[in-house]
């Protein structure tokens, strides 16, 4: 198996998650990913206990870390350098950070023409282009958040979805402007926004909103009968604690569901159609749950599953994992950090994706700073010359965790 992107190099500044994500696909697609940090680092970094979050473990591993000082005038001729030997560079730096910064589109192709740019921002052209945002901002600028209540109150959904989604659309814009003409400056740069991308994911329901406003149909955003308005869709409580996710969408899932369970409702012509069940959704609700309440996990779902009903077990994150069919070869990188190790997801595209095993570990700040600044002209004596100056830093490792532990109490 030959990556499809070996031989590519990629220039990362990114902080959080969007530009890092993205980066990350990239490596697993057999990129070299060069992450270039400032002197404080990705903030990723620091972010549980005073160590890296998951976030940094799980999409910085592949990549190599060189620490940059971009503020001075000569960490920015170190990062033009490293741009004129790079394919491709992508970043999620705010527009005015991007300009003091010398790493606007105009900064870039100056110092390789070639260069396929890549820059995620908070908004696309437009009225609110300087403007910054976040996941949040964008779940409740969509109406993604408007539609997601925890008792009544919009909620953020928790992880960062929007943040991850365009990260995805920056590598598929990416992959395509590899293909484009190198004297194509234009066809070579791909912006993509976290508006816009909320914008674009959330398409069916805007669509669906007017497609009912059009036809006279009222909607009920805050009703609280179940996902999606649908009684009998959604989580629901096994005697024994577990949570079961039912799919009952159609009047035959919820024949299968009154067959599995013994209910008369199966012959009741009064809730056999799904407009009467949501009619009638609270009395719909109190008898899905209930009939969850009355077995256990093992004997609820041996019935749902005999009876072909769509349902699986609502996992919690500690024990995902260890799904058989999660642990099949190819599915999970082992990833060692310091003195930890971990296992973690590989993109689903077995075909494309290097998984040898050889993989780097997620990088001290600064590992890498030496090794690849001599690779693109650099002496050991300019690099000692830039470190003695503030310019860059390289990282030394004794081996040791580079955070503590917390204490227990005596």
């Amino acid at each position: 198996m030959h990556p499809v992107l070996a031989g590519k190099r990629v220039i990362e500044l990114g902080t959080m998650v969007a530009a890092p994500f993205a980066a990350h696909m990239l490596a697993q697609f057999g990129a070299e990913v060069i992450k270039v940090e400032p002197p404080s680092g990705d903030p990723t970094r620091k972010m549980v206990r005073g160590g890296p979050s998951g976030t940094f473990i799980a999409y910085s591993r592949g990549k190599r870390s060189v620490c940059i000082d971009l503020k001075r005038a000569q960490g920015q001729d170190v990062l033009r350098r490293l741009i004129a030997a790079a394919d491709v560079v992508v970043h999620n730096l705010a527009p005015g950070s991007a300009r003091s910064l010398g790493v606007t589109h105009a900064d870039c192709v100056k110092a390789n023409p070639r260069l396929v740019y890549c820059h995620i921002q908070g908004y696309g052209p437009g009225p609110l282009e300087e403007e910054l945002a976040s996941n949040p901002v964008i779940e409740a600028s969509t109406g993604v958040m408007y539609t997601h209540r925890i008792d009544g109150r919009p909620t953020r959904l928790g992880p960062s979805y929007h943040d991850q989604f365009a990260g995805m659309y920056a590598v598929m814009g990416i992959l395509a402007a590899l293909q484009a003409p190198e004297n194509d400056v234009n066809a070579r740069r791909v912006e993509v926004g976290l508006y816009e991308t909320g914008l674009h994911v959330a398409s069916r329901d805007l669509v669906n909103g007017q497609l009912k406003s059009q036809l006279g149909v009222k909607t009920r955003p805050d009703a609280d009968q179940g996902e999606f308005s649908m009684p009998g869709y959604g989580s629901y409580e096994t005697s024994d604690g577990r949570w079961v996710y039912l799919v009952m969408l159609s009047d035959a899932h919820w024949a299968k569901f009154c067959e599995a369970m013994a209910l008369p409702q199966v012959s009741d012509a009064s809730l056999a159609s799904i407009r009467e069940r949501k009619r009638r959704g609270p009395e719909v609700e109190a008898i899905v749950s209930a009939a969850m309440r009355a077995h256990t996990f093992v004997e609820a779902m041996t019935r749902l599953k005999s009876a072909g009903v769509g349902c699986t077990e609502v996992k919690p994150l500690a024990t995902v994992l260890d799904e058989p069919h999660a642990r099949e070869a190819g599915k999970l990188g082992a990833v060692k950090f310091q003195a930890l190790n971990f296992s973690v997801p590989n993109m689903p595209l077995p075909w494309q994706v290097a998984t040898d095993g050889d993989e780097l570990s997620p990088p001290l700040l600064g590992e890498h700073t030496q090794d690849v600044l001599m690779s693109i002209g650099y002496s050991a004596a300019d690099v000692e010359g830039l470190r003695a100056g503030d310019v860059v830093r390289i990282a030394q490792s004794d081996g040791r965790p580079i955070w503590a532990p917390p204490r227990r109490p005596a």
